[in-house]
């Protein structure tokens, strides 16, 4: 978990599925992935209660889960309580995703084990923007 080497080969991927993706502008979701887009990054919001309302977030489409997205992200990004990971980690697995990212200060260790056993690269309590920052300077 956390090698610089996996965090700086995930930066090099395109299509971020964010989870809890909000449409609030001063929300940490909705600026960090703004960046991210503004950085040629294609993101794909997953957020239940916006799906349902038929709501775009950055001018994509919500969806509301990872199995309901038109193509198979390459980084599953997540802003969710620790408590929501188990369950992303097991959609994930069923869903043959391959990179998870768990944005700064969210932890779930237990979760994180799982999903490397299931061959999951896992980052966690990082931030993909400050990180991103830092593999441009």
């Amino acid at each position: 978990m956390n090698e610089p080497a996996v965090i700086r080969e995930i930066l090099q991927l395109k299509t971020i599925a964010v989870v809890g993706l909000s449409d609030d502008p001063l929300k940490p979701s909705h600026y960090v992935s703004a960046y991210m887009q503004q950085h040629g990054f294609r993101i794909l919001p997953v957020n239940p209660t916006l799906a349902a309302a038929g709501a775009e977030v950055l001018g994509e489409r919500s969806y509301a889960s990872l199995a309901e997205l038109p193509v198979k992200p390459d980084v599953v990004n997540v802003f969710r309580l620790p408590k929501a990971i188990p369950a992303i980690v097991d959609e994930m697995l069923a869903l043959g995703l391959k990179n998870l990212w768990v944005q700064q200060g969210i932890v779930n260790l237990e979760a994180a084990a799982r999903a490397e056993q299931g061959g999951i690269r896992v980052v966690m309590d990082r931030c993909i923007m400050v990180e991103h920052r830092k593999s441009r300077s």
